[in-house]
């Protein structure tokens, strides 16, 4: 038997009268509303490459995206519980494991430190403004050749090496240097901290602590 619907002043009435809500629980509910939007998803279309455990790498692009998971469109679909590195457009790194298989892809779900979690719903909150404003993909925050490409890179020791940028975005540069400091490690291009996120023949690409303003991000841009 289907009910019958009922106005949304009964609804309310029948919460009041069936529950009552101690003053001392709506920190709590207020903070599961915080934690629920902090995971929210974002219908957003990235293209980008895959890397599962057996080192394969496959093109990919994203469905749906938030700080607690991606869902990939993407050939391979892996095994479930593998873990899954990404390079996404204008997003950069991201990784976990793979929480389920659906027709396209894959869903997996990341544990972020605070720091980055607050980053990239940063990073999607801006990609979800753009698109909601209709705006057309503006390829100054995608990964771009800088203007000033000399550069220097400084380890966590002190060390200083001669650097080449190859590109930037808002949240991270490909640079050309001698040093190959380890993947994860802090570093500092010209003045700004960032970490190794991956290496290549000749050089290193790294991930920024901080993104840069989008409104303010172009080819002169110096770190």
């Amino acid at each position: 038997m289907v009910a019958e619907p009922r106005s949304s002043t009964q609804g309310i009435q029948s919460v009041q009268e069936g529950v009552h809500v101690n003053s001392s629980a709506m920190p709590l509910i207020e903070a599961k509303v915080q934690e629920r939007r902090r995971h929210q998803r974002v219908k957003v279309v990235l293209p980008g490459r895959y890397m599962l455990e057996d080192r394969r790498e496959y093109p990919c692009q994203t469905i749906d995206i938030s700080p607690g998971g991606v869902a990939f469109a993407g050939v391979a679909k892996g095994d479930v519980g593998e873990r899954v590195i990404a390079y996404l457009n204008q997003i950069g790194r991201v990784e976990g494991t793979i929480a389920r298989h659906f027709g396209q892809g894959f869903a997996i779900q990341m544990k972020l430190p605070v720091i980055k979690r607050e980053k990239l719903a940063d990073q999607l909150t801006w990609l979800a403004n753009r698109q909601a404003l209709g705006m057309a993909e503006d390829r100054r925050h995608e990964r771009i050749p800088p203007r000033f490409s000399h550069s220097t890179l400084r380890l966590s020791n002190g060390q200083e090496h001669l650097a080449k940028l190859v590109d930037i975005s808002i949240s991270g540069a490909a640079l050309t240097v001698a040093a190959r400091p380890p993947i994860g490690s802090a570093v500092v291009i010209g003045e700004t901290p960032a970490q190794v996120v991956r290496h290549f023949e000749g050089g290193i690409a790294v991930e920024f602590n901080r993104l840069f303003p989008a409104e303010t991000f172009d080819e002169n841009i110096t770190l």
